[in-house]
């Protein structure tokens, strides 16, 4: 295009660019995403977003809270159109960005993204009020079939680093009586401000720190006043960074068992817009996928983007009509085959705009504030430090992850092909030394919907009956 940062101030204005600007924008786009694999390698630090889903205020929002570009390394997971009211500025917008700073924005392709889904769900209608023609639709739908599958995020760190985004860095201290330091802290949330609302250190170590003050409790009391047998109370403090025993932080769907984060110390992150499949055990299975095409009804490439996790064993039937559901012990053998410390996905609303399962081996991030202008959730962002310590992942020739830290390989998943869900491949114990390898530490940043006297008013009111 001739003027590139012309358009992205036109379209950051939410308005729309002419069509022979659309038609270049596309074809500069696919001669970019062709060069790129089905798997996209990604370097922390990085921000990692979920749904869009055409709702461009909420999508300026969500730059004003994580940084605009190229300040921050974004990674989109796919649905960025259908819904809302701007599908049409929201992915061209995100499309200029992806050829003008091609190393600071990752997009991946979501059930969305689909000549099918489009033409029911909005985006297609709105190319039409918008140009008068279908050819819009057409520039873009041919871009979809050539949007990644899915990326890789290699190098991120265990402990967080000191927050850039909105508000700064601000912080509090730690309460010296729990023993732990800010390396110790594994989930901090923060609102749209920068303002801390909570923070949660791993597990283990946080049981750890709680049996040490209640044995300093004890030996106390022996050396004070009697007790007569009674438990020693609880500290008063425990505010600012949470250590409950029986489940996890707020959006985490951590039970009583839980040991912490499961995964390699140098283990990667695998993004995907929806889930699994029992078609897919390795990741470089998805690489040999032919992904140049409209989104199939079945096979992998459709349980990539359709499927979702579930409080189930082994995989089961998605009420979606696409895709599967699947259970704690399929991620968790997928992530040992693959090295993996988390999966990020999108896909479902959560209305506290994340959500950790499975021992916070999988996360889902939702980034469309009240999605459909009617849900009233918020939204979220998921950042990942960069680990500085020159320790880590590599990546092989073939550009596919490894590890350095001489972690577990593929011995005791070995075996086997026909699928991801084979169950029974890894032993018990083994799961359970799995539970306490630390994860990559998380930031989420929670938003709120953009205030309704920064939106304008579309030409014609999308109808939305159907959540996919």
């Amino acid at each position: 295009m001739a003027d590139l940062d012309r358009a992205i101030a036109q379209l950051r204005a939410c308005r729309p660019i002419p069509e022979n600007e659309v038609r270049e924008l596309c074809h500069k786009a696919r001669e970019l995403l062709i060069e790129e694999g089905n798997v996209v390698t990604v370097q922390a630090p990085v921000t990692i977003c979920g749904d869009i889903h055409g709702q461009f205020h909420d999508l300026m929002e969500l730059f004003r809270v994580g940084g605009d570009v190229p300040d921050t390394n974004y990674l989109f997971m796919g649905d960025f159109v259908d819904r809302g009211f701007y599908s049409l500025e929201s992915f061209l917008l995100l499309l200029c960005l992806k050829v003008r700073y091609p190393d600071r924005m990752t997009l991946i392709r979501g059930n969305h993204e689909s000549r099918q889904i489009t033409t029911v769900y909005g985006f297609y209608d709105e190319c039409l009020r918008k140009y008068g023609s279908a050819n819009v639709w057409r520039y873009c739908c041919d871009v979809f079939d050539y949007l990644a599958l899915g990326a890789i995020v290699l190098g991120a760190s265990n402990t967080l680093s000191p927050s850039t985004g909105a508000g700064g860095g601000s912080s509090e201290p730690i309460p010296p009586e729990l023993g732990l330091t800010e390396d110790d802290i594994e989930i901090e949330v923060r609102n749209a401000d920068g303002h801390i609302m909570s923070r949660f250190p791993r597990q283990e170590r946080a049981r750890r720190a709680a049996a040490a003050a209640a044995a300093a409790a004890r030996r106390s009391n022996s050396n004070g006043s009697p007790t007569n047998g009674a438990a020693p109370a609880p500290p008063e403090r425990e505010v600012v960074v949470s250590a409950p025993s029986n489940t996890g932080p707020p959006g985490s769907g951590a039970s009583g068992s839980s040991g912490g984060s499961v995964g390699n110390p140098a283990g990667a992150v695998l993004c995907v817009h929806g889930g699994l499949s029992p078609l897919i055990d390795k990741v470089d299975k998805i690489r040999l996928l032919d992904r140049k095409q409209e989104v199939p009804h079945e096979g992998a490439m459709c349980d990539l983007l359709w499927s979702d996790p579930d409080e189930i064993d082994g995989w089961g039937l998605s009420p979606r009509g696409a895709g599967f559901l699947f259970g704690a012990d399929i991620v968790k053998v997928f992530n040992h085959r693959n090295d993996l410390s988390l999966i990020a996905r999108a896909h479902q609303l959560v209305m506290e705009g994340f959500k950790e399962m499975f021992d916070a081996t999988i996360v889902t991030v939702w980034s469309a504030p009240n999605y459909c202008y009617r849900c009233g959730n918020v939204a979220a962002l998921l950042e990942l430090s960069e680990d500085e310590s020159g320790l880590g992942t590599y990546a092989r020739s073939n550009g596919d992850v490894n590890r350095s830290d001489g972690g577990m390989g593929d011995g005791g998943g070995g075996g086997g092909g026909g699928g991801g869900g084979q169950r029974g491949v890894l032993a018990e114990n083994e799961l359970m030394s799995l539970r306490m390898r630390p994860g990559p530490a998380r930031r989420y940043r929670v938003f709120q919907a953009a205030p309704q006297d920064s939106r304008g008013m579309p030409a014609k009111k999308p109808v939305a009956d159907y959540f996919l």
